[in-house]
């Protein structure tokens, strides 16, 4: 570049020289593959039983063991993002991705499946940090609505997708077929991105603090594991391997906490919760995630239930309203851009509260096309919810906390995703118990069916009761300005 004749851009999209969409391109393609990958397993996990001759319990390790990998690697992607490079943090995690994927495709053994399974995790929890930072650097605050949109689609439209997709692989080419359909996609990503991705971020290569990262592991890795367990055992939260992994995750995130304050290179600077809007998305994005987990955990079960439904026919019904809110995340970050958060939030939310009551009115006689206009209904506030709560919480960060930002946002997701799957599966569990401790015959189909229905009612009804406070939230939110651009003459503290 002329650096006398050509101007200087605060933000790369402002420059008409610089190429924004193969940045786009290469970040939402690996994106894209690597989160359709979290779900695209689940509904083969019978399969994988058979297959390799292993009990429940071993094979949602699948899962469990997905999840607790990205919630000890995504605390320190704050620090990668600093220490290497956009194009390096990049290629390395889909080359991560990439490797564990052709592991799982060619694994002889469950063990080595497992294995495969964690090496994935490990690029999918490094790479969303990479892609958030990424489009915070590249687009001025009034631009991100959109662009955030177009990452909610790709967030939401690839879980939506990835259990009918499974089916069809699993049925008709095997489950194998799973892991080497994504590999050619990754190595395109891989491609794409070596030839198009250009570096947008600083290397600094602060200190990095050992300590910090130990407590971090021990934390947030006994936390989503004492979560995800409780989820999957009979005993819930009363099983002594899950309080102690709860309780010991607890101690590990107090210690991290503590120690990031006294470091002059903290490795998530959690003065981050210090800026009142981006405080206020997290809430919002962690009350929103515990809504949808009560639909996505709670409807399938349900329908199998009391509604005596097929799978695959449960599994359909909630299909249109998981593609709409894809397809209605980017028109709801081009609304945010333009109006602000509140007209989208205050309205959204209010819609969320009367679906939310509407849900816990259900029971056996209930129609499927109500179902199905309910979930719609339930997704399409969320895709007005959670994307700009977050666009907007992350705007009010000077730029030196982008990376500990990101890494706040998305180390909260498989936590607030294992916590959101064993709380309302241990509600709904204990009520059906409670129900059923009443009835003389206890295995009486129609008393089963009248359990379900009671545990599915509380459910919801606490769902209810926690979207209030996104209510209460969204009359409180205002459009948020980085707290570098406010004003020139304020010295850049926290």
């Amino acid at each position: 570049m002329n650096d006398k004749n050509e101007p200087t851009y605060e933000y790369l999209a402002d420059n008409p020289n610089f190429k924004v969409m193969p940045i786009m391109l290469s970040l939402i393609i690996g994106a894209f593959f690597a989160i359709l990958n979290e779900t695209l397993l689940n509904i083969a996990l019978t399969t994988l039983m058979g297959e390799f001759n292993v009990s429940l319990p071993t094979v949602q390790w699948m899962a469990t063991g997905f999840m607790l990998i990205m919630g000890i690697v995504i605390p320190a992607s704050a620090v990668l993002l600093q220490w290497f490079t956009t194009r390096q943090l990049f290629l390395g995690t889909m080359t991560i991705f990439t490797l564990g994927t052709t592991i799982c495709a060619l694994a002889p053994t469950f063990p080595i499946l497992l294995i495969g399974r964690l090496i994935q995790a490990a690029g999918t929890g490094l790479l969303m940090p990479v892609i958030f930072n990424v489009f915070l650097l590249v687009f001025p605050p009034h631009r991100r609505g959109k662009v955030m949109g177009l990452v909610g689609l790709v967030i939401m439209f690839a879980p939506a997708i990835g259990p009918t997709l499974s089916g069809v692989i699993v049925e008709y080419l095997g489950w194998r077929f799973l892991f080497i359909c994504v590999i050619p996609f990754a190595l395109f990503s891989v491609g794409f991105a070596y030839k198009y991705l250009l570096n947008v971020s600083e290397v600094t290569k602060p200190k990095v603090d050992v300590l910090s990262l130990v407590y971090s592991t021990i934390g947030f890795g006994s936390l989503v594991y004492g979560f995800s367990a409780a989820g999957e055992g009979e005993n819930g939260f009363l099983s002594p391997n899950v309080y102690t992994f709860i309780f010991i995750g607890v101690v590990g995130i107090t210690l991290f906490a503590i120690r990031q304050f006294k470091l002059e290179d903290p490795v998530m600077d959690l003065r981050v919760f210090k800026y009142p809007m981006f405080t206020h998305g997290i809430l919002m994005f962690l009350i929103i995630m515990m809504t949808m987990f009560s639909s996505e955990i709670i409807l399938p079960v349900f329908m199998q239930g009391p509604l005596g439904l097929m799978p695959a026919a449960a599994g359909l019904l909630l299909l249109p309203g998981s593609i709409l809110n894809g397809i209605m995340s980017p028109v709801m970050g081009h609304l945010f851009d333009k109006f602000g958060p509140r007209l989208l939030m205050i309205p959204a939310s209010i819609v969320l509260s009367g679906t939310m009551f509407m849900m816990s009115r259900l029971n056996e006689n209930t129609e499927p096309w109500m179902i199905i206009i309910g979930y719609i209904i339930l997704m399409l506030t969320v895709s007005a919810i959670m994307m700009p709560a977050e666009t907007n919480g992350l705007n009010q960060l000077p730029k030196r906390l982008y990376p500990h930002g990101t890494s706040v946002m998305t180390t909260l997701q498989p936590v607030a995703g294992a916590i959101g799957v064993s709380v309302f599966i241990s509600i709904l569990n204990a009520r059906q118990a409670h129900y059923l401790s009443q009835f003389e015959n206890p295995q009486d189909p129609n008393a089963i069916s009248d359990a379900m229905v009671a545990g599915v009612e509380l459910v919801y009804f606490i769902a209810f009761a926690i979207s209030i406070a996104a209510v209460i939230l969204a009359f409180l939110v205002y459009r948020a300005v980085p707290k570098d651009q406010e004003k020139k003459e304020q010295p850049n503290n926290i």
